[in-house]
């Protein structure tokens, strides 16, 4: 006995043990074991893990052979009925439907969703045709997390801090809390579990029950309450660490909380070593072990607000790595918010979540602090200023940050304050780099069935079109509470990763959704100094643009203007129809011509043969997508251009593009790259080279 202790007192063992279980994780991620499905399989019987309806779609997680996600699309109301009151968790089912592996995105540097899958194993998606009930739930961990799912009445807050489910919230509100800094105040973590274990060995206390056997009792409810929230990696830190130092007290073993953190994360990574690849985890584990570093400065401090306040400046300072490696942007006034939002969440929301669970009827006190909560960050979203964006460099660099951060914290504890001065030179460095960064290059962003082009050059910056999706009139019951969208998944991210802060030119060639749906949500969330839109019958949706925009024009025939050494020309005039009139935009960088036609038919082509010499152009936007109202072989044939670019989405109804304007591209020797195979393009005009984001 005196031997474990005196094992369990020496620092250098835990240090060794973490770093043997590191190199085995790292190991472990690296099998790449294959899937027990494939894409010709169009059947399996399998149980609901969970599901979640919103309007007409119905999103399964099941487990088959392996686990797998599925979709279905409702067409009746009944239908949806039916399903609600027949279908539950831990049910068997029979699904009948076509089998595909999970897309990567088609532009770096945004969310992985095939990799996130895939460090849940899932690796197949499944679009149904039909699900059949074999057999009703008989697994006592589904009935009672139905029977939890039931009592939460759709609240998407109750979804958040009960079960730690935040696919409830909207893509829309997640992205004001991630902007504003509190995003990791919404993933149950260490501080929730205690709180709630607290509660729960108060309680027991005043039931007159022995210290050992109420932290026996609270750690079996903790546990429980871990698998039914999914084992996320923020909970079951927080549960794994509230059992270790349980043991640790019960038994007075003397271990040393930094060491208890350790073992914590021993124990998460040898339960899944994906955790490495988890955002929330990083955030969780940093940030508790600066706080377990940092308790006896903290502690210094005797006003509430300034340890308050410490600690909310130490877990940004720590976080900054993660925040610039993964979300590229940096919101100082997040120190200040959190001395709001930390006290709001952990003494007013969180407990109140626990209390409306238990009481329903205090669900209408409960819905009006979240409404205060989410609107006031909706406001906060607003304030622009301390908000700086950082591009995406190497790995290493976010390494350099962590060593610089050690020694800050370090200077802090010796009372060096000049121990912060590298840390702020790498920030500033790297939030000035673009600034001096002579990249040139034209960008074809992989939007699916749409078109967006990124021109950038001397630190200035030209979008042509955001692309979009058409939208259709639906019933009440069929409308979704989030619609996704392709500027805030693909486009701003792709934006800050790249440190551009803001677009000189939006120039939107027509009012079609699929060139021009996402300008508003660009013009709401990114910094954009001039519009254009073409000439032409202005349509609702240019309406809406032109009342968001702060400086719009027409680019009629023959408007010029220059975005760092390329010069724009605007080469079409009105020709009565939508795509007829599209803006054709011929631009120049060096001896490099470029031509980019929209949506623009044979008959604008034409035109701008009669009017203008338009001889060997280097690269060329093919216009419509491909469709074979374009890219006439006259037209071709006379410009002769030496590189073709083609923006369509997978398995578009409209067959873009036609395979009669593949072959005349082959026929003529034309080279083109097609986003639905390459993904997003990238042409570096310092050196000429093309990359793609491939799809693999």
């Amino acid at each position: 006995m005196i031997r474990l202790r005196t094992a369990l007192l020496c620092d250098k063992l835990y240090v060794m043990v973490f770093l043997f279980i590191l190199l085995l994780s790292l190991i472990r991620i690296n099998l790449n074991l294959p899937s027990k499905y494939t894409d010709s399989t169009t059947r399996t019987e399998a149980t609901i893990q969970n599901q979640y309806i919103d309007g007409n779609k119905l999103e399964l997680t099941l487990r088959g052979k392996e686990k797998f996600l599925a979709t279905y699309y409702f067409k009746k109301e009944e239908e949806l009925k039916e399903y609600k009151e027949t279908f539950f968790l831990g049910d068997k089912v029979e699904i009948t439907g076509v089998f595909s592996k999970i897309d990567p995105p088609g532009t770096k540097n945004i969310f992985n969703y095939k990799k996130y899958l895939e460090r849940k194993k899932i690796y197949y998606q499944v679009s149904i045709a039909n699900i059949k009930k074999i057999s009703s739930n008989k697994n006592i961990y589904y009935l009672i997390k139905q029977k939890i799912i039931n009592r939460l009445n759709n609240n998407p807050y109750l979804y958040t801090f009960i079960l730690g489910d935040k696919s409830y919230l909207t893509t829309t509100i997640i992205s004001t809390y991630q902007n504003n800094g509190i995003s990791h105040l919404f993933a149950i973590s260490g501080m929730h579990i205690n709180l709630l274990g607290n509660i729960l060995l108060k309680i027991l206390k005043k039931l007159k029950i022995k210290e050992e056997k109420s932290y026996f009792i609270t750690s079996i409810v903790l546990i429980l309450y871990l698998l039914l929230t999914g084992l996320s990696a923020s909970i079951l830190r927080g549960v794994l660490f509230f059992l270790l130092f349980a043991i640790n007290k019960i038994y007075y073993l003397y271990i040393k909380n930094t060491n208890i953190f350790l073992i914590t994360l021993d124990l998460a990574l040898l339960l899944n070593p994906f955790y490495i690849y988890d955002v929330a985890c990083w955030y969780s584990f940093t940030i508790s072990l600066t706080l377990l570093m940092m308790g006896e400065f903290i502690n210094n401090y005797k006003h509430y607000l300034m340890k308050l306040f410490t600690t909310s400046t130490l877990s940004f300072i720590t976080s900054i790595p993660i925040t610039l490696f993964n979300f590229y942007q940096l919101n100082i006034l997040s120190i200040i918010y959190n001395l709001f939002y930390v006290p709001f969440i952990s003494v007013v929301i969180f407990p109140l979540s626990l209390m409306t669970y238990i009481i329903p009827i205090l669900e209408p006190i409960y819905n009006f602090f979240t409404s205060v909560l989410e609107y006031s960050s909706i406001l906060l979203d607003k304030v622009n200023t301390l908000k700086f964006i950082f591009p995406k460099e190497n790995i290493r660099l976010y390494f350099i940050y962590y060593i610089l951060i050690i020694i800050f914290l370090k200077g802090i504890k010796i009372k060096k304050k000049s121990y912060i001065v590298p840390l702020l030179v790498l920030l500033l460095g790297h939030y000035l780099f673009p600034l001096i960064d002579n990249r040139n290059y034209i960008k074809m962003i992989d939007v699916g069935q749409g078109d967006s082009f990124l021109l950038h050059s001397n630190n200035e910056t030209a979008i042509i079109d955001t692309g979009g999706k058409m939208t259709f009139k639906k019933e009440t019951w069929q409308q979704t509470k989030d619609i996704s969208s392709i500027v805030k998944t693909t486009t701003i991210p792709l934006l800050k990763s790249l440190g551009i802060k803001k677009v000189d030119y939006l120039l939107l060639t027509h009012g079609d959704a699929d060139h021009a749906k996402e300008a508003i949500t660009l013009l709401e969330n990114f910094q954009i100094e001039k519009v254009y839109i073409n000439e032409g019958g202005i349509n609702n949706l240019e309406k809406q643009i032109i009342k968001q925009a702060k400086d719009i024009s027409i680019a009629k025939e023959n408007t010029t203007f220059q975005v760092g050494r390329f010069n724009f020309l605007q080469i079409n005039t009105d020709l009565g129809d939508e795509n007829d009139s599209s803006s054709i935009y011929y631009v120049t960088y060096a001896d490099l011509k470029m031509l980019f036609m929209a949506d623009a038919s044979v008959k604008s082509e034409q035109s701008i043969m009669d009017k203008y010499e338009l001889e060997e152009i280097d690269i060329l936007k093919i216009g419509h997508h491909g469709s074979i109202t374009s890219s006439g072989e006259e037209f071709l044939r006379k410009i002769n251009p030496k590189i073709a670019l083609i923006s369509a989405g997978k398995d578009n109804k409209f067959n873009h593009p036609r395979k009669e304007i593949i072959e005349r591209l082959n026929r003529l020797s034309i080279n083109y790259y097609l986003t639905i195979n390459t993904g997003t393009v990238t042409i570096n005009l310092n050196n000429y080279k093309i990359t793609t984001d491939k799809k693999s």
